[in-house]
């Protein structure tokens, strides 16, 4: 008679949405072996609209969605918890606190989370981070403009993805950046969010320099570096879209040893200890200056550029493995380039089709072109916009043959984007009473 299978180990995915980038994390973890549960931001009065039995959360109230989580395991446990995106990371660390499970100390998580705490905790910390300030959108900008150091960048305190973030180089820039922002932050889609910080603003001093990505793995607050990226494109506003990464970087060894030091500093100054990080630095010829450090893994389908071990896993894999407590240490990165386009947004717009395709497709070292945008959808180009309207991988023997692929996939793609009727938000005639 023949022993029993061990259970399933059971894996908490939390998001804030069940797109593309969850539906890989869950792949990933079956993959593994691991059974997967889903935790969402949705309305909990809906009998599970979309029939994926996920649990409904409330991401703004960290605390609460990890009591609910508290609950739910109480009747199905898990054994592991891993968040994607930033807006489930608060409730992630203190559901772990409350079941036991190794995480990040909520703490440290809620610091990182608020782009200005995350400045003020790394500057305490002697961490080099730009020169900043914040101000309130109720505030006098004629007093405010006094503190402005130009150029800067004007950013909101929650957004990711550079969503509202814009640069401006003297006082009437300045004016119309914050107008713009203040626009964005002030709209039912992110009022409804119900986030921190909402009323007021980031100003920091412009960085110029290189900017490159670093993703991570967070072991008891030892950080093991997967990959640095390179990001060719350069970044100098007044928007910020990003568009390329390609790893292993150009940096020269001496600078690219200092920004995974610049990285290690951040680590230790927020606190952060378990699982994964990106991180975001610029670096010119005084050395690397955080942008960000957030711990979770990089957005939308870019895990899929990285790849470990003899069996070419994707990062996905490795790290729902990491947090189901299974062996990384020793699945390395493949030797081979590789890069990811997130392809930018030509012009905001009713998103209807693409040609080209296939010609991309065919493009030497392009590895898959996957167009993400749904046809008919209103897709918003930066600032306003967080969303691509797809992916472009590819892989090569040198980063620069990866690039060249990138770009050259890019240049046979053409975009069908119709202008949208202007119409009122249901959300906007909403009274503040809910």
């Amino acid at each position: 008679m023949s022993a029993a299978s061990p259970p399933l180990k059971r894996l908490l995915l939390l998001t804030s949405k069940l797109g593309y980038q969850a539906r890989a994390f869950a792949d990933a973890a079956r993959r593994s072996g691991a059974e997967v549960v889903f935790g969402t931001d949705r309305c909990h009065q809906l009998d599970d609209p979309w029939q994926d039995r996920a649990l409904p959360l409330h991401f703004e109230n960290a605390r609460e969605s990890a009591a609910e989580i508290e609950r739910a395991a109480a009747n199905a446990p898990v054994d592991a918890i891993l968040a994607l995106g930033d807006r489930p990371l608060a409730a992630a660390a203190y559901a772990a606190r409350a079941l036991g499970l190794p995480y990040n100390p909520p703490e440290s998580v809620e610091a990182a989370r608020n782009k200005l705490r995350q400045r003020e905790t790394l500057e305490l910390a002697r961490v080099p981070v730009p020169q900043f300030f914040s101000f309130g959108l109720a505030e006098d900008l004629e007093r405010v403009l006094p503190r402005v150091p130009f150029p800067c960048v004007v950013k909101p305190l929650m957004l990711s993805m550079s969503q509202g973030v814009v640069r401006a180089n003297n006082a009437d820039e300045f004016r119309a950046a914050v107008t713009r922002v203040r626009a964005l932050v002030e709209t039912p889609e992110i009022q409804v969010t119900r986030e921190e910080g909402l009323d007021r603003l980031l100003v920091e001093g412009y960085l110029p320099g290189a900017e490159v990505a670093l993703e991570g793995l967070l072991e008891d607050g030892t950080l093991r570096t997967l990959a640095v990226f390179d990001k060719p494109d350069p970044l100098e506003g007044p928007f910020f879209e990003e568009t390329i990464y390609v790893t292993p970087s150009r940096l020269a060894p001496r600078a690219l040893a200092a920004v995974e030091d610049c990285a290690r500093q951040a680590v230790r100054a927020l606190g952060l200890t378990r699982g994964p990080l990106h991180a975001e630095f610029r670096v010119n010829a005084r050395g690397p200056w955080v942008l960000e450090v957030q711990p979770r893994p990089i957005g939308g389908l870019c895990a899929r550029a990285l790849r470990f071990g003899a069996g070419r896993i994707p990062l996905e894999e490795l790290l729902a493995r990491h947090a189901l407590g299974m062996e990384t240490r020793t699945l390395e990165r493949e030797p081979d380039a590789s890069g990811v386009m997130m392809i930018p947004v030509p012009a905001s717009g009713i998103f209807e089709g693409v040609t080209g395709i296939e010609e991309a497709a065919r493009t030497g070292h392009i590895e898959s072109v996957e167009i993400t945008a749904r046809l008919h959808d209103y897709i918003a180009a930066w600032p306003e916009g967080s969303s691509y309207l797809g992916f472009i991988f590819a892989r090569a023997a040198q980063p620069a043959q990866a690039e060249a692929a990138l770009r050259a996939a890019h240049s046979c793609l053409r975009f069908d984007m119709r202008p949208r009727l202007p119409v009122e938000h249901p959300l906007a005639t909403r009274t503040t009473r809910e």
